[in-house]
């Protein structure tokens, strides 16, 4: 299985961008994708996740800014980043629990897009 992020880039304060990030290989269904996010030094932390039903949850920095999406039919989860700031700079990554058969479970990771809000 491999994911592939894109839509990372260089933004102005209060600008937009938009992730994307297609699962592909073997894959029997999808429970939950999710963006993360990771400062050099720091710890990888949740950004936001969607369940395979369309349930949501934000980290409390992000809430009412960004909005995470997923297309089922592609495999593929969206982070929609609007209001950005600099403190939002950091190497983006997603993430998606799923089931490569009805009994075999995993966790893939994408490779990372770099997000750098600044004027």
């Amino acid at each position: 299985v491999q994911l592939q992020a894109s839509g990372g880039g260089l933004v102005q304060p209060g600008g937009s961008l938009r992730l994307s990030c297609a699962a592909s290989g073997s894959i029997f269904s999808i429970n939950v994708m999710g963006w993360y996010r990771q400062a050099p030094g720091k710890q990888r932390e949740l950004v936001a996740a969607i369940t395979s039903g369309g349930s949501t949850s934000y980290a409390h920095s992000v809430k009412s800014r960004f909005t995470i999406s997923r297309d089922n039919a592609k495999n593929t989860v969206y982070l929609q980043m609007n209001s950005l700031k600099p403190e939002d700079t950091d190497v983006y990554y997603c993430n998606a629990d799923l089931m490569n058969s009805p009994v075999e479970r995993s966790d893939y990771w994408g490779q990372g897009t770099q997000v750098t809000v600044s004027s």
